[in-house]
């Protein structure tokens, strides 16, 4: 009788956990927003947004109940975004070596973003961080899958992963919340834009001060992994 262990998977949300990408989101949505003869709130308010997905975040900035406003404030978010803002963005010190240790760990290594996947592969791949993941997955341009939940369980269908020994990284509410809807297990992420306390009011139980702790955590919950019995 041998045992195994189930091979650890990793899902990374990607703003605000593999890159910051706060000067071309807030300046984009801004844009979008005085295009609209709206104004916009300060810098830091905007950037209070970060994570959640696009269309959210702009229903809530010119009005739930105005969907032509959120159409109109969403193309012209994406036009400005694609030609410019998409590269307004920086790696977070130390996500590189991070993501090439737990490569080099053997875990199996995802990108989980409610960001369109189109600009997801371009921004991966700008910053040389495509060669990290197996599969980049993002929500599409209709909005599908944008919701993290509804990505999770669709991430677990397409690569045939056990939840149990698959973790998701993010730094927002919506990552924790989709992760558990999935029986995923959650690590907050606290160099991006969550706090602590929206972190674990989610309902993450493990954080992460910083990327480079990330072999250290994720190795601790791989060691206590159930192990699997095969004959022999």
């Amino acid at each position: 009788m041998t045992t195994t262990r189930p091979t650890v998977t990793v899902l990374f949300d990607l703003d605000g956990t593999l890159t910051d990408p706060r000067e071309g989101f807030v300046t984009s949505i801004r844009h979008a927003l005085l295009q609209l003869g709206r104004s916009a709130p300060s810098d830091s308010e905007l950037a209070c947004h970060i994570g959640p997905p696009l269309e959210e975040t702009l229903a809530l900035l010119v009005g739930a109940n105005n969907r032509g406003a959120i159409e109109a404030a969403v193309a012209l978010y994406r036009r400005r975004y694609a030609a410019e803002g998409i590269f307004e963005n920086c790696v977070y010190p130390g996500v590189p070596s991070a993501l090439a240790k737990l490569q080099a760990l053997g875990m199996s290594l995802y990108v989980a973003t409610s960001k369109p996947r189109v600009f997801a592969e371009r921004i991966l791949e700008h910053f040389e961080l495509r060669k990290f993941f197996r599969v980049v997955y993002g929500s599409e341009l209709d909005g599908t899958r944008s919701n993290k939940r509804d990505l999770i369980a669709h991430i677990l269908d397409r690569e045939k992963l056990s939840p149990y020994s698959t973790h998701m990284v993010g730094d927002r509410a919506h990552d924790i919340v989709g992760a558990t809807a999935n029986a995923v297990r959650p690590i907050g992420a606290l160099w991006g834009y969550g706090s602590r306390e929206e972190l674990s009011a989610a309902g993450a139980t493990v954080l992460c001060e910083q990327p480079s702790l990330l072999s250290e955590v994720l190795s601790f919950n791989y060691a206590s992994q159930p192990t699997a019995k095969s004959g022999g």
